[in-house]
């Protein structure tokens, strides 16, 4: 019965350990998919001869940015739901350790 409750509380600390990688893969994700627009941004002018690039610009600016913002917000949103379930798995590592 005792080994049950601590295989039960290393599988409920290692599913907590991959969602806090899988949370942080995605704000990288969020980041190069904002740094992409940000590039596009940039060599908009010098790719493309177009008339009013500028808007083009601005817009790609305006994406990056706000992706960026998505991003961050989303991560911390995302922690703070990963460490409020970490507490009902009780105090794994005094349980464990008996």
């Amino acid at each position: 019965m005792n080994n049950i409750n601590k295989d039960l509380i290393l599988r409920e600390k290692l599913a907590v350990q991959r969602t806090v990688m899988a949370n942080q893969t995605t704000i990288l994700s969020f980041i190069r998919t904002s740094l992409y627009f940000l590039v596009a941004g940039l060599s908009l002018k010098s790719l493309l001869k177009l008339e009013n690039s500028l808007w083009f610009q601005i817009i790609f600016y305006v994406v990056s940015f706000s992706t960026l913002v998505i991003g961050i917000y989303n991560y911390f949103k995302q922690s703070s739901l990963i460490k409020n379930s970490e507490k009902q798995i009780g105090n794994y590592k005094i349980d464990y350790l008996k």
